[in-house]
């Protein structure tokens, strides 16, 4: 190596990562995988950037991290967002193993507070340290969430929030603002005449209630009335999704638009197709599963609405494990991604 004093320019050229991953790295703070992580501090050592002391003082801090047990709860959701979650729930898993962290998982079978409550103390049983909570927004969740960031078990809230349960954060998607940017590509599509079919999930799950209210909220502002705007709750069922989809078809025969907040989009298409409307009734949805995509590609959606549900799955653990073991709580601007608009041009 030159005489030159060694710089973080340096490091991060011999790694071959930037210059913020070396400073995460020195820092010790999240969001650097495994494998990156020892480059970069093979790179610091060759270069002279951390002296042999400076390296044996972190590892023997690393190494003396307190076991950590983590908890996730998952709704009874199954599919694309199911996988994606999971994915990210097990690249953390992986990242913070070397740390001394465990993570256990409960999923919900039903979306009844009480199934809620039965799987958070579950969780509990185990000694979990901290949770990551994807549940309904009920004034008994909300209660016991409460109460365990009192007794200093902290808990973050991951795709649907619990907003007045006291939660450390929440990490998911601006709802309200996707589903004003619903409303607004519908409203490029039809008439200020035409009727529109709101579908969503379950109204007690805080994300789809906001995405429904920031739809209607913006279909208002842009000239249509409440009575043009039919809502239907499908509880995420493909059933119960194509029977009520075919049924408001069969009654209304003035609309001209679907807006899917829920995940059973393929089930509104065949009933769209089933009316022998497709093609004349425009759908817009969320997510972008690999059977979204094919919709979107014969045309039977107009766009998607996405969001990363894998670090939805990812980063609440990461925060979970900086806020218990380096006493620190800093989440940044990856909590609340960019909204992505999607349409078959685009995939």
């Amino acid at each position: 190596m030159s005489n030159k004093k060694p710089t973080i320019q340096m490091v991060a050229d011999m790694a071959g990562v930037s210059r913020g991953t070396v400073d995460r790295v020195l820092n010790n703070r999240s969001h650097v995988r495994p494998a990156v992580y020892q480059r970069v501090i093979a790179a610091l050592k060759e270069t002279g950037y951390l002296s042999p002391r400076d390296s044996y003082q972190r590892t023997l801090f690393e190494k003396n991290y307190p076991p950590l047990k983590l908890g996730v709860l998952l709704p009874n959701w199954s599919g694309h967002f199911k996988w994606e979650i999971e994915n990210g729930i097990e690249a953390a898993r992986e990242e913070l193993s070397e740390f001394h962290v465990t993570i256990v998982t409960e999923e919900c079978s039903t979306d009844i507070p009480d199934d809620t409550l039965l799987h958070l103390e579950h969780l509990l049983k185990q000694d979990v340290q901290g949770l990551a909570v994807c549940a309904v927004n009920d004034p008994l969740v909300c209660r016991k969430i409460s109460l365990l960031q009192k007794e200093g078990i902290p808990v973050i809230t991951f795709n649907s929030d619990l907003p007045e349960s006291g939660r450390l954060c929440f990490v998911g998607q601006d709802y309200k603002k996707s589903g004003r940017i619903a409303a607004e590509l519908i409203s490029k599509c039809i008439t200020k005449d035409a009727r529109i079919l709101a579908a969503v999930g379950n109204l007690e799950f805080d994300g789809h209630r906001s995405r429904l209210e920031g739809f209607t909220e913006r279909i208002r502002e842009v000239g249509f009335k409440d009575s043009q705007i039919t809502v239907i709750e499908t509880y995420n069922d493909y059933q119960v999704t194509y029977r009520k989809v075919s049924q408001a078809l069969q009654e209304q025969k003035n609309i001209k638009a679907v807006y899917m907040a829920n995940r059973s989009v393929a089930a509104c298409t065949k009933a769209v197709e089933a009316a022998g409307r497709k093609g004349e009734i425009h759908v817009v949805c969320h997510d972008i599963s690999e059977h979204t995509q094919t919709l979107l590609k014969s045309g039977d959606i107009d766009f998607s609405i996405s969001q990363d549900l894998f670090r939805q799955g990812y980063l609440p653990l990461i925060y979970l494990r900086d806020y218990l073991h380096k006493d620190k709580y800093s989440p940044d601007l990856d909590n609340n991604p960019q909204i992505s608009i999607v349409c078959s041009q685009n995939l």
